[in-house]
């Protein structure tokens, strides 16, 4: 152990870091000039020079290396079961494309979803999804990618569309007594589980009741511009490539079933896999050789790419790969050599389902939430983080402040360390006598940290959420930063949370004898201490 790391230079690191970030991201670019401009994106490498530079910070300190690797590698277990429910999903991706699960749910999303209520209908049915399973990423990995499907069919934007499912599916992760943080929070503050969720009631019900009304309105201008007339020949293009049926319902429906019944969620995946497998090879003929690539690799279907390397040809654009377009791109060759809605048709269907899912498409993402958890561990490990999330004490001046200082220290805590277990596991250490002592039940500060600590840390790029809604969404062209001004809820929950900290609606007291409990179990561990350093 170091001596304590001093505030400026704690201060520096993060400085340091958010420098960093801006050059990998473009941002010095756009602000200084060319000479600065990187804008590959990539920050990994970000994070682990973000990293180093912690590393020699808590060395000068006195802090021994062994000391901060023993961090770095306790951050990276906490998130390992993340990284092996990121594999999984991968993979449980490129079984259910393969299958027709997939496409036979963009298929029926089709014909029953309308432009003016899909994104506010996206969100609901998330939400449900999400509380029955009580896993944010069960169902954005799920029903969420054939919502895109839907959406894209419809003329609706992905990164519109991504938001609207990651509002609903977090809405559903922050209420479900089965999901890991909604168990996480109370613990951590001293509540109850179910006093908590019901007193989450207070600051989500209003959030998600505006966030469905921006939905509705953003769907209704949307529905003017839609052409419709693509949603039949996607549908075409569905039926000549897979053997569309209400058969391939069924994966999805045993694994919500199975997650609903508190059964862990490694092996519902596992099971869906199985089953992708099995309904893959009755009804679109998979033969047995050809899983393996496809669990790894992920789907791949030669026709698509063939049709419109055809209709290119026929348009005067020579074979191209029209895949590796971007929509803006194809929307601009589309419009310039007059595609068909049969091509563009098949140009969306190709683009959502080619080459997607796999376990291999999860390693970007792995090892981005890897090199995070490296920076995490050495700001933990060294003290950094419970350095500033104190000095953020400073300005808890009353009820309100306290609130918005520990929904900021959350916030803050989902960036720097990029981890939302992080950022609810230490505000809820830092803040928990600060709300004691203002005889605030201990609910409030689990709410608190559930309103920003949960709700934000999808919108991140470097986030373990940040990356994982991403990859999942099909968005890694534009990341968080694409579909997070559009994840209304995310937005709202703490602000409706830090309003109802200055007006004191809903912050309830504890009573005097709760309180004289929470004085005699703080003397008991102090008498506890000083008896462990006598012996």
């Amino acid at each position: 152990m170091g001596k304590k790391i001093p505030m400026w230079q704690c201060l520096i690191t993060i400085l340091f870091t958010i420098i960093v970030l801006m050059y990998v991201l473009g941002i010095l670019g756009m602000i200084f000039g060319d000479s600065f401009y990187c804008g590959y994106g990539e920050v990994h490498i970000a994070l682990l020079v973000s990293c180093i530079f912690a590393s020699v910070i808590a060395v000068a300190n006195g802090y021994k290396w062994a000391y901060l690797e023993a961090g770095i590698i306790a951050s990276i277990n906490r998130s390992m079961q993340a990284m092996l429910i990121l594999m999984t999903v991968g993979s449980l991706i490129g079984s259910w494309i393969a299958a027709g699960v997939v496409p036979a749910m963009i298929s029926y999303g089709l014909l029953i979803l309308k432009p003016s209520i899909f994104l506010a209908a996206s969100c609901l049915l998330c939400g449900i999804v999400s509380l029955a399973t009580g896993s944010s990423w069960t169902t954005a990995g799920t029903i969420g990618i054939a919502l895109i499907g839907v959406g894209t069919g419809l003329g609706i934007s992905v990164p519109m569309t991504a938001g609207a499912i990651v509002s609903g599916a977090y809405f559903g992760d922050k209420m479900s007594p089965l999901s890991d943080t909604t168990n996480l929070a109370p613990a951590m503050a001293g509540s109850t589980l179910f006093d908590h969720i019901r007193h989450m009631i207070w600051t989500v019900t209003p959030s998600l009741v505006i966030a469905l009304i921006i939905y509705t309105i953003l769907g209704l201008r949307a529905s003017s511009d839609a052409d419709l007339s693509i949603v039949s020949d996607m549908r075409e293009a569905l039926t000549v490539n897979f053997n569309i049926n209400p058969a391939m319902l069924i994966p999805p429906i045993v694994v919500i079933i199975i997650v609903a019944l508190k059964l862990p969620a490694l092996p519902g995946l596992i099971g869906g896999i199985v089953l992708g497998c099995v309904i893959g090879s009755i009804f679109q003929g998979v033969s047995l050789a050809d899983w393996p690539s496809l669990l790894h690799y992920g789907y791949e279907i030669g026709q698509f790419t063939d049709i419109f390397n055809a209709a290119a040809e026929q348009a005067g654009v020579g074979p191209v790969d029209l895949l590796g377009m971007s929509a803006d791109e194809f929307n601009a060759v589309a419009s310039e050599f007059g595609f068909s809605n049969h091509v563009i048709g098949e140009y969306n269907v190709g683009s959502l389902i080619n080459g997607r899912g796999g376990m291999d498409s999860m390693m970007w993402t792995i090892n981005l939430i890897i090199c995070a958890m490296c920076f995490g561990g050495v700001l933990d490990s060294s003290g950094m983080l419970g350095t500033l999330a104190g000095a953020m004490l400073k300005f808890a001046k009353n009820t309100g402040m306290l609130v918005t200082v520990t929904i900021l220290s959350c916030i803050a805590m989902n960036i720097i360390a990029g981890d939302q277990y992080l950022a609810i596991v230490l505000p809820g250490r830092m803040f928990k006598e600060a709300f004691e002592d203002r005889k605030l039940a201990p609910k409030n500060l689990s709410r608190c940290l559930e309103d920003s600590g949960t709700i934000t840390s999808n919108l991140v790029p470097w986030n373990t959420c940040g990356a994982t809604m991403s990859t999942f969404l099909g968005c890694s062209q534009w990341g968080a930063m694409g579909y997070g001004p559009y994840a209304f809820l995310c937005w709202i929950n703490p602000l409706v949370s830090i309003f109802y900290g200055f007006t004191g609606i809903s912050m309830e007291k504890m009573t005097d004898e709760e309180y004289a409990h929470i004085l005699e179990q703080r003397e008991k561990v102090r008498l506890e201490a000083l008896a462990s350093l006598e012996a």
